[in-house]
Parts: C-alpha cells; structure tokens; sequence
C-alpha cells in the first residue's frame, strides 16, 4: 500500500510532502464517480461540508487542481484523471486489507452492505431477519432497494442479490434459485371480464405495464410481445406500485407468485416463461471476511430452503 501511495504523491507537487492514504483516495474517488459533493457525501455517508473541506485539504497538500467545477458538478482535469487508476488500486488495497484483518475475528460484528430487488427486500429477506439479527448482535445490515446498477467492483455494496447476473470479474458469482412470475389479476377485475374469452388468449385485456427504463425486465418484454402495440393503461417503474394497482382493479400485471399469491389474487397464467435465476455476488476481496460471509451464508440458506416459497407462491415463508 506503501508504493501506492508514494506512486501517488510524486505526481503532485515535488514541493510538497504529502502521501495520499486511502481516506483521501475515497473522497476523491467518490466525487469522481457522483459528479457533486451531494452525491459523493450520500455515498461516502459523510456531511457535505467534511466532503468539501478534505478534497480542499487534498487539492492544498498534494498542489493539483483534481477537478474542475461548473453548475453541473465536479469534472476530473487531466491531473484528476491521471490519479484514478492509482486510486483506485489503493482503494482496493484497502478494502482487501479490512477483508483480511476481519478473517480472525471471532465476532460477527460491523455492517454488510447488501443490494437486492425491492419485492425480494420487502417480503423475503427483510422478513426472516430478526432471527438472524437476534443471534447476530453487533452486526448491521444496511439493504439497499436503488433501481440503479450496482457496481460491486466500486464497493457500491458488499454483496448483491439480485435476478440478473452480475458484471463479471473480481466478483464471486453463484446461483441460488428461480424466482417464478405469472399473470395475475384482482376478482374485481375478472368480474369485468369478458366471458367469452379464451384461456391464454389477452387480446382484450387491460395490462399494468412498466416505464422504458425497466423495458429489460423479462415482465415487460412479455407484455410487448403479448401487447403488439397495444397500449398499457397504466405504466409505474416499481414493483409495489404494480401490485396496488392489480389490487385496484386497473387490469392484470406480470407479478412473482411468492408475493402476489398472499395477497389473494387470481392467477390467471402460471407458466409464461418468465422465471428469473437468483444470483448471489460478493466482491472477491470480502469473500473471506467474517462478517461477510456470515451474511452470504445466511442468504444462501434462506433461498435454498424456500425453494418451492419462491418458484411458485405455494409454501409460506421460512426462516
């Protein structure tokens, strides 16, 4: 970490005597990924004024401008961008550093940052866990539901359980499951419906479809090839928002069994090939942490103990 860090202060100012040590690389780091000291203080969990006066502390001692500044945020100069590939390996020194120091430790005991799905936080993981927390005490788990990409190789989060597999590379990848979808609609909307219609034909049904930026999920290319052109009535970019609105009465939506069957609607298609595979991903640097891996194990024994819960809706829960 030693080298690291004098690699990065000889590009500064020769004047000056200052070794850029991973606190440093963080602040920089993070407002070069957020754009704006607001971003970069969200994800540095860290108050804007600390943000703002360590990069001028930064800027001072090493005698570079990093970046640029305008009403659109914080832009890299070339002496910024010359430091990123030199920051970043010290930021994964010392992620690897913390990972290892913690292998020994008997007690779980810190914070987990883990990102998943917002259905699978709500009604799966968040469910089973006062249990674990119970036998867990010094240890927090921090779940987070954002609808963006989360890059582990940026720390983003220490691990992601999500329905898409993850970015290759210094990731520890594995399948844990299926999660099945179907066709779902409220009693009052079957009501309505007309009673000549075929099974497995929607040609004259009304669909909750979803906003362009999430037209990747296999949900939504179902419903385009289902639709053909037809418009949806209503269109919401997350997944509560389509159930209140099946629960409404405004037409049928795409739905995961294990969340729509407690809810008592009709499932009118099981099987529309819509299924998605559960992947569980760790940034290789954390994999042998304790608390970590505690956290992993416990994810990787939920889903496989709630097999059936989650292909088809059938079992309750079980923790």
């Amino acid at each position: 970490m030693a080298n690291n860090c004098n690699q990065i202060s000889d590009i500064g100012n020769k004047e000056k005597s200052h070794h850029l040590n991973w606190d440093d690389a963080k602040i920089f780091l993070g407002i070069a990924r957020e754009g704006t000291l607001s971003g970069a203080s969200k994800s540095l969990r860290l108050g804007i004024a600390t943000v703002s006066r360590r990069l001028e502390r930064l800027e001072s001692a090493i005698g570079l401008k990093l970046f640029t500044r305008d009403q659109l945020g914080y832009k890299l100069t070339d002496e910024g961008m010359a430091l990123i590939a030199q920051a970043e390996a010290l930021e994964q020194a010392g992620y690897a550093f913390s990972a290892a120091a913690q292998v020994n430790d008997q007690d779980v005991r810190g914070h987990v940052r883990l990102a998943t799905a917002q259905g699978l936080a709500d009604h799966f993981i968040i469910p089973a866990l006062p249990q674990f927390l119970a036998n867990h005490p010094n240890l927090t788990i921090e779940v987070v539901t954002s609808v963006s990409t989360v890059n582990l190789h940026r720390h983003d989060a220490d691990i992601a359980l999500r329905m898409v597999r993850p970015e290759r590379g210094n990731v520890s990848i594995q399948k844990l499951g299926e999660l099945g979808f179907g066709v779902y609609a409220s009693q009052s909307y079957l009501k309505n419906r007309k009673k000549n219609q075929q099974s497995g034909s929607f040609e004259n049904d009304d669909f909750i479809g979803w906003s362009e930026t999430l037209q990747h999920l296999p949900a939504a290319q179902w419903l385009e090839r289902t639709m053909r052109g037809k418009p949806c009535r209503l269109i919401t970019s997350n997944l509560s928002a389509q159930f209140s609105a099946v629960e409404a009465g405004l037409g049928m939506a795409v739905l995961p069994h294990f969340i729509a069957q407690p809810k008592e609607l009709t499932c009118v298609e099981r099987d529309i090939g819509c299924d998605q595979s559960i992947w569980l991903a760790i940034h290789s640097d954390l994999s042998h942490s304790r608390r970590v891996r505690t956290v992993a194990d416990f994810l990787h024994k939920l889903v496989k103990e709630n097999k059936d819960f989650l292909e088809s809706g059938n079992l309750e829960i079980r923790t």
